[in-house]
């Protein structure tokens, strides 16, 4: 008896074991903004670019690689946090081979949006064009490690889409350049479906796990603290409104998403919530400053600006939910980045 019980115990953990590894996310494949562009913009002609001090500081050898942070971003984290590399290379830098951007991968580039517009005023990679890359890389992959291991790295991998407060903050609320074609409500629309039909192109591409952020509260980045008229220093009341009604439509268009496509795990991250709470609570959370950015004066520096006021950069950026006036600090995207970690071990349904 004593020998069929440990047959049936061996032969138990041998399927744990197997269905472990089918499990397994053999890559991070991202899209999106300055939030998640690891690089990309380094290879561009654009402005936009965070490869110059204070950017990168903590970044292992204090290197500025492109991040807008003090050092990693979420999904460098997301990529460790699943057992894979502790950072996601940007696929447009040349020194990457097709085998190291295998287990992970960023197409992101800062300034972009949910609207290509958005991207061309900031002389971006679009949207739409990051998901013609990501054809160009299922190619690579086949071409540099078969179709069997391209497929199984496709399906299984996890996608990561961190786009879409460009498109509020440089498109619409402070800059009315979409205003004159869109009411507010029409704008929202517009980008909710510009969201459902990128989800909808890498699914037909083989995407079958994707992970899509919610807007953070946009009245309460440092900078719309600052440029806030009515309360300045204070946070901006409507546009976090903005923000929690197109997260609404977001969180709805993910379960109608689940419903329609086959197999897919389409799964909604509540990145508002979160970011509040480390905002309203930071000693919670072990930060000492949710107000300001840690860059120069922590009011609106914000890119090149951080370089120009390196001088007056604080010291030590875990202590900061911001790093600039816009951008997390390393500290706050890695708890961001725990949050979507556990959505991808909680959300995961063995086929």
């Amino acid at each position: 008896m004593s020998l069929l019980l440990g047959m049936l115990l061996a032969m138990h953990l041998f399927q744990r074991r197997d269905a472990a590894a089918a499990e397994r996310v053999p890559a991070v494949i991202v899209f999106g903004d300055s939030t998640a562009d690891t690089g990309n913009n380094n290879f561009i002609q654009t402005l936009l670019r965070g490869n110059y001090t204070p950017y990168g500081r903590d970044f292992a050898g204090g290197a500025a690689t492109g991040r807008f942070s003090n050092g990693r971003l979420a999904a460098d984290f997301v990529s460790q946090g699943l057992g894979l590399p502790p950072s996601v290379p940007a696929y447009l830098d040349p020194g990457h081979s097709i085998h190291q951007l295998a287990s992970g991968v960023s197409f992101a580039s800062a300034g972009s949006g949910l609207d290509d517009i958005t991207a061309q005023i900031f002389s971006a990679v679009t949207l739409t064009q990051q998901i013609e890359h990501f054809k160009e890389y299922k190619e690579k992959l086949r071409r540099g490690m078969g179709a069997a291991a391209a497929n199984h790295i496709v399906g299984r991998a996890l996608y990561l889409f961190s786009v879409g407060a460009s498109d509020f903050l440089g498109n619409y609320l402070l800059f009315p350049i979409r205003r004159y074609r869109f009411t507010l409500p029409e704008y929202e629309a517009y980008l909710a479906g510009a969201a459902e039909a990128a989800v909808r192109a890498v699914y037909a591409l083989g995407a079958r796990r994707v992970h899509l952020p919610g807007l953070p509260p946009l009245g309460c980045l440092p900078l719309q603290r600052t440029v806030n008229r009515a309360s300045p220093g204070d946070c901006n009341r409507w546009h976090n409104m903005v923000a929690r009604r197109f997260n609404r439509g977001l969180r709805a268009m993910v379960t109608r998403l689940n419903r329609e496509l086959p197999g897919a795990q389409v799964v909604y991250i509540d990145v508002y919530r979160l970011l509040s709470n480390m905002i309203a609570r930071p000693s919670a959370y072990g930060f000492e400053n949710s107000v300001l950015g840690c860059c120069g004066t922590g009011y609106f520096e914000t890119g090149v600006l951080c370089s120009l006021d390196n001088a007056l950069t604080c010291q030590d950026a875990d202590k900061y939910v911001f790093f600039d006036a816009v951008h997390p600090s390393q500290r706050a995207y890695k708890i961001i980045a725990n949050a979507i970690v556990h959505a991808a071990s909680a959300s995961h349904r063995p086929e």
